[in-house]
């Protein structure tokens, strides 16, 4: 059964939650909501990575997820916790409260890909996505010969990379990165062409929550993008996905339910 990984962002300026679990009270009760809604993993971001955001600091990001990650482990001591981060500093503070998962933005090439090492050493999970370019930037007029094949061949490099450096191949799973350096066709064609991703014989994690390609289709707001969500998780776990990250647990966990019900009678 595909996994279902909660997002809780402690951050102030995420696209569609920013600033409200900043306060730990906040993001214990979202994280305690996120888990009594059936989410398998929690992805705990301490940096935006929405189009245009502005990196911060390893100490400031430090500082806002180790207590949130500190006391999930204390209450919730069963909960898988993968840490939203490309900063080895801050994965190896993660790591030493119990995360297990590292989800990198970067796909390990952030400083030479110093973050693999930590990875091996700790024999973490790493989730390793494509991204075009940078945050700041990635949105401005995307490009490639063929999205799908770029992507397949950044993903089969970066395999390479990571094994290279002592990460076993068990230990990855791949996110094409949808919303990452992509117009709304790269998208849209990301989640037909799972199937070519799954080629590598790997786990595939998708992201499509809220994501501005719904806003795009729908013509509606970030908060009503619940429905554009939901089609694209089925889309995607139809498509051979292994696991979907998103804000709305509890809605998308009973569609899939539903569609895996149907599916396996």
């Amino acid at each position: 059964m595909v996994k279902i990984i909660g997002i809780l962002n402690i951050t102030p300026d995420s696209f569609s939650d920013g600033g409200k679990f900043f306060k730990l009270k906040d993001a214990l009760k979202q994280a305690e909501k996120l888990i009594s809604e059936g989410a398998d993993i929690l992805d705990i971001g301490g940096e935006s990575s929405r189009p245009g955001s502005i990196a911060i600091s390893e100490r400031e990001e430090i500082n806002r997820v180790i207590p949130v990650i500190r006391q999930i482990k204390k209450k919730f001591p069963k909960i898988p916790i993968s840490i939203d981060t490309y900063k080895k500093e801050v994965a190896e503070a993660a790591i030493s409260e119990g995360t297990e998962i590292i989800n990198d933005i970067y796909g390990l090439r952030w400083q030479n890909g110093i973050m693999a090492d930590t990875i091996a050493k700790n024999k973490v999970f790493v989730i390793i996505m494509h991204m075009l370019g940078n945050p700041c930037c990635m949105q401005k007029n995307p490009r490639y010969k063929n999205v799908i094949s770029d992507i397949y061949g950044f993903f089969k490099e970066r395999i390479r990379f990571a094994e290279s450096r002592g990460i076993k191949r068990e230990k990855i799973v791949l996110d094409p990165g949808v919303g990452f350096g992509k117009t709304l066709k790269h998208n849209l064609q990301i989640f037909k062409n799972i199937p070519e991703f799954k080629k590598l014989k790997l786990p595939v994690m998708i992201g499509p929550s809220r994501k501005s390609f719904i806003g795009k289709l729908l013509d509606v707001d970030i908060f009503s993008r619940l429905e554009g969500t939901i089609a694209a998780s089925i889309v995607s776990i139809a498509n051979g996905a292994d696991y979907l990250r998103v804000h709305d647990v509890l809605q998308v966990k009973r569609a899939v339910t539903v569609f895996e019900a149907i599916k396996n009678v």
